[in-house]
């Protein structure tokens, strides 16, 4: 992979051990706190390849919990994550995979709160950096790095064009985009990272146009 700065390298400001088990499980999990929108009350992790072999020891555990707790990566209460997770409630379970991913270093997070319910699938590629390779199924390629929005819409001819034409009324440069579906006609998924965070009264613009199921921002 391309490094941008010495810091891609050497990694993230962070609590340790490890920029790859420990900063990037906090982002993963923090990736994944966002998409859900609020702090769940029940959690399972799945955890592959070196994740599920050393994760006690190089703090991904702590990382992830911390992460879904909102804690950005240099938090002092990391350590204490699973603690503080437990007093408020969380039901938080570890499952180790034996199945071999892609990536060594997989996390699987579901997360519900008796309402509604997602599962992301996150992988931790060096120096803190993250990807999220999968949202509820569908596939998509998010850094995390970047500020974003994920459109949820119905698969219909323009429905695409329409939200692009509507970043660039408002002069957002698109910086990576992606689009998944499980079925032809169906739902489909929207990932664009952007230059700059996005206002409000472009996601509200975004949500009245027509097919738009949902729209969820991530800022940088």
């Amino acid at each position: 992979m391309k490094y941008k700065s010495v810091f891609d390298i050497i990694g993230p400001v962070m609590i340790g051990p490890s920029s790859s088990h420990t900063a990037g499980a906090a982002r993963i999990g923090r990736v994944a706190r966002t998409l859900f929108g609020k702090q769940p009350t029940k959690v399972v992790i799945s955890l592959y390849g070196s994740f599920a072999q050393t994760y006690k020891g190089h703090g991904t555990d702590v990382a992830l919990i911390g992460g879904i707790l909102d804690f950005d990566t240099f938090d002092q209460r990391i350590p204490q994550s699973l603690d503080l997770a437990k007093k408020e409630g969380m039901d938080v379970t570890f499952v180790e995979e034996a199945a071999i991913t892609d990536h060594p270093n997989t996390a699987r997070i579901k997360m519900s709160d008796g309402l509604k319910e997602i599962e992301v699938v996150g992988i931790s590629i060096g120096g803190g950096k993250i990807q999220i390779t999968e949202l509820n199924g569908f596939e998509l390629n998010l850094s995390g790095m970047n500020p974003a929005i994920l459109v949820v819409h119905n698969d219909r001819f323009g429905a695409i064009a329409t939200v692009t034409n509507i970043l660039m009324k408002h002069s957002i440069n698109i910086g990576h985009m992606e689009v998944s579906r499980k079925e032809r006609g169906e739902v489909a998924l929207m990932a664009i990272e952007m230059d700059t965070n996005i206002e409000d009264d472009v996601i509200e613009e975004l949500k009245t146009l027509p097919h738009i199921i949902q729209v969820t921002r991530m800022v940088e």
